[in-house]
C-alpha cells in the first residue's frame, strides 16, 4: 500500500453558482473591451495630454472594478517613478508621491523587464517589497504594466485594490490594451513636441539667415552709395546710384521677410511702398508719389522680380524726365489675373522715334528683360505732358516662361 495520504477531494461549487460566476466573468470580461473601445475614441479625439490621463486611470479602475488606479511616470534621474495621474488617492499626492524604480518594488519590476506583475496578496508578498504608498492606502494587490511608446518607456500604469479577490492572467490583457492606447498618444505627443521643437529651430535659421542677407545687401548698397559720391565722372556716379537702387530693392525683401511668417507670400503693394521710400531718398529732385488700392499677396520670387522692374521704371523717369512729380500705380486685377504697375513721369516725354526694342541703355535692357522673362506686356503712352510706361503681369508664374525660376 502506498505512504501517501490521500489527495484532498475537489469541492466544486454548486452548478447554479459555476453558471452564475462564469456569467459574471463574461459579463467583465465584454465591458472591458467596451471601455477600451471607448477609451480609443477619446484618443483619436486629441484629447489634452491631461485630461487622456485622467481617462485612462479611470477606464483601468473600472474595468478591474479596483478602488485605486495610477499613472507612474519615469524620472532617470532620481530613479525614481513619479504618481502623475491617479484615481482614488488621497488629496495632494498627484505629482508629489514617488515609488522606487528599481527590480525590488512591483512597478519597477515592470518598468525594467517590461513584463507585467501581479502580486495579489500584498501582506504576503515575498518578491516584492510593498511600498509605503500602498500601505498607507490599505492596498492588499496590485498590478502593473509598461507604459513604452516607440521610445524610451514612460512609465508603469497600475491598478490597486483594498478589497480581497484575485487579478489574473486575463485583466493583464485588458489593463496592457489601456496602457498601449495611453502609450501611442504619449508617442504622438513626443512626435509632436519634436517636430515643433524642429520647425522652431528651422524658423530660426531662415531668419538669421533673411536677416544676414538683408544685412549684407544693405552693407554692399551703402559701398556702392559712398563710391557714388566719392565719384567724379557724373554718369558713374549715376550709374552707381542705380545700382544702389537695385540691391536696395532685394535687400527690401529680406526685410519683409524676415519680420514675416510666411516666406512663401509677400504683400506686393506695402513692398513697392517701401521701394518708392527708397527711391525717393535717392532722387530728392523728384516727387515720387505711390498709389494703390488693397494688399495685393503675391509669391515672393514673383514680388521680386516686380519691384526690379518697378525700379528700373521710377529710375528711368528720374534721369530722363527731369525735376517733378512720378506717379506709381499698382493694382491686381481680377479679370485677368494680374498686377498693373504704371509708371508715369511729368517730364517732357520721350522722343519720336522713341523705341524700346532699340534702346540700349542698361536700364531699358534690363526693363526689357525682366517684361520677358515674367511673360508680362509693356505699353509706353504718351501723358501730355511726360510719358507713362504701363506693365501687366500674370500673378501666376506658371502661365509664362517664368515657371521655371
Amino acid at each position: 500500500m502506498s505512504s501517501e495520504p490521500p489527495a484532498s477531494p475537489v469541492v466544486e461549487p454548486p452548478k447554479g453558482e459555476q453558471t452564475d460566476l462564469g456569467q459574471s466573468a463574461l459579463r467583465l470580461r465584454i465591458r472591458q473591451q467596451e471601455l477600451l473601445a471607448e477609451l480609443g475614441v477619446i484618443a483619436l479625439k486629441r484629447t489634452t495630454f491631461s485630461d487622456l490621463l485622467d481617462s485612462t486611470v479611470r477606464t483601468a479602475a473600472k474595468g478591474l472594478e479596483a478602488e485605486f488606479c495610477k499613472v507612474l511616470e519615469y524620472h532617470p534621474a532620481e530613479n525614481r517613478l513619479v504618481l502623475v495621474a491617479g484615481v482614488g488617492w488621497e488629496a495632494g499626492l498627484i505629482g508629489v508621491a514617488s515609488v522606487g524604480a528599481d527590480l525590488e518594488s512591483p512597478s519597477g519590476f515592470a518598468l525594467r523587464t517590461g513584463k507585467p506583475v501581479i502580486s495579489n496578496h500584498l501582506e504576503r508578498e515575498e518578491r516584492f517589497r510593498t511600498p509605503d504608498l500602498l500601505r498607507a492606502h490599505g492596498v492588499r494587490r496590485a498590478i502593473n504594466v509598461i507604459l513604452q511608446g516607440e521610445g524610451a518607456p514612460f512609465g508603469v500604469l497600475e491598478v490597486d485594490s483594498r478589497s480581497p479577490g484575485e487579478f489574473s492572467e486575463r485583466d493583464i490583457a485588458f489593463l496592457q490594451g489601456a496602457a498601449n492606447i495611453l502609450g501611442m498618444a504619449i508617442e504622438r505627443q513626443r512626435r509632436e513636441r519634436n517636430l515643433r521643437s524642429a520647425l522652431e529651430h528651422q524658423k530660426v535659421l531662415i531668419d538669421e539667415i533673411n536677416h544676414r542677407v538683408k544685412n549684407s545687401l544693405q552693407l554692399v548698397a551703402s559701398l556702392l552709395n559712398l563710391q557714388a559720391t566719392a565719384a567724379d565722372d557724373p554718369e558713374v556716379s549715376q550709374n552707381l546710384q542705380e545700382a544702389v537702387a537695385r540691391v536696395t530693392a532685394i535687400a527690401r525683401i529680406h526685410e519683409r521677410l524676415y519680420r514675416s511668417p510666411d516666406v512663401a507670400t509677400v504683400d506686393l503693394a506695402a513692398y513697392l511702398a517701401d521701394i518708392c521710400t527708397d527711391l525717393a531718398a535717392l532722387a530728392p529732385q523728384c516727387e515720387i508719389v505711390y498709389q494703390t488700392k488693397a494688399a495685393i499677396p503675391i509669391a515672393t520670387d514673383r514680388a521680386v522680380r516686380i519691384a526690379l522692374l518697378a525700379t528700373e521704371l521710377i529710375t528711368n523717369a528720374a534721369k530722363h524726365a527731369g525735376p517733378g512729380r512720378i506717379v506709381v500705380k499698382a493694382n491686381a486685377t481680377d479679370a485677368t489675373a494680374s498686377v498693373v504697375l504704371c509708371v508715369r513721369d511729368e517730364g517732357q516725354g520721350l522722343p519720336n522715334d522713341f523705341s524700346m526694342g532699340r534702346a540700349q541703355s542698361l536700364g531699358m535692357k534690363i526693363i526689357r528683360a525682366l517684361v520677358e522673362q515674367m511673360g508680362a506686356s509693356l505699353t509706353i503712352n504718351s501723358a501730355q505732358p511726360g510719358a507713362e510706361f504701363v506693365a501687366e503681369i500674370p500673378i501666376d508664374p506658371q502661365t509664362n516662361v517664368d515657371a521655371g525660376g
